[in-house]
């Protein structure tokens, strides 16, 4: 199923992604996740936006790394341009920006038993530049989604300057604007078979990861190749087959490679 979901551009005013910085490379496998039980409906592309508006509300009033710790799974990696690493002995040893940065997601696509999500969005540093990260989501309770994968980065080019602000007055009415997420969940599995899911073709040379979700209706793989190419792929099963929800990712230059359909 498809739905569009409409949140008011007053909760998602900031924008925002991790900061791209020297970090030691990691090729460590994420831990298997526990096995939970799914939610009381299919998956909701909903509650997993609102997970992410959360998480983007404690960055501004609790600090950014203190956000980004507070809502990670055990194990839960960070892909920044020398490469992912493990998130939690890096951000213990953080303090917090002193502005964070903002963000709010544009789509998210859900498995069918809610136990694995990816939400795609929009970011900007506390300096104006804008880039596009991807999350993925885990379901860790009843309704409890952490972040288990993060990767972003800026625009390059960086985008004009948005015009300024009318401000209001007599002559000029301003009509708050909505802004619209695209939210898609997978097909649940028929008869419970699955079809035989797409072979990734990946370099020799790259580090690669990623997980499926217990139902094995969506799943999502990084690589990191020796080139510098970062790059995230998510495929879910839609109408009876596999199709690509997202192939979104960065060059060792950071011009951006793809993104979300």
């Amino acid at each position: 199923m498809s739905r569009r979901i409409a949140l008011t551009l007053g909760l998602l005013v900031a924008l925002t992604a991790a900061q791209a910085s020297t970090a030691q490379q990691a090729g460590e496998q994420q831990p298997e996740r526990p096995r939970h039980r799914p939610l009381a409906s299919v998956g909701d592309p909903g509650q997993v936006a609102a997970t992410d508006g959360r998480f983007a509300r404690t960055a501004r009033e609790e600090g950014q790394w203190t956000a980004f710790a507070s809502f990670a799974a055990p194990g839960a990696l960070m892909h920044w341009a020398d490469g992912p690493f493990e998130a939690a002995p890096w951000l213990a040893a953080q303090a917090n920006p002193a502005e964070a940065m903002a963000w709010v997601p544009t789509a998210v696509w859900a498995s069918c038993d809610g136990t694995l999500a990816v939400s795609f969005g929009r970011f900007r540093q506390p300096d104006g530049q804008v880039g596009s990260y991807a999350t993925v989501w885990e379901l860790r309770g009843e309704r409890d989604y952490r972040w288990t994968y993060d990767m972003g980065g800026a625009d390059v080019p960086q985008p004009p300057p948005p015009p300024p602000r009318v401000p209001p007055s007599d002559e000029v009415i301003v009509v708050p604007g909505l802004g619209l997420i695209d939210g898609k969940v997978a097909e649940c599995p028929r008869g419970g078979t699955l079809p035989a899911p797409p072979l990734a073709i990946v370099a020799d040379d790259a580090q690669e990861g990623g997980a499926s979700s217990d139902d094995g209706t969506l799943r999502y793989r990084w690589e990191h190749n020796a080139d510098g190419t970062r790059r995230i792929v998510v495929e879910y099963v839609r109408e009876g087959r596999w199709l690509t929800a997202l192939d979104f990712g960065f060059t060792a230059a950071g011009a951006r490679l793809g993104g979300g359909q």
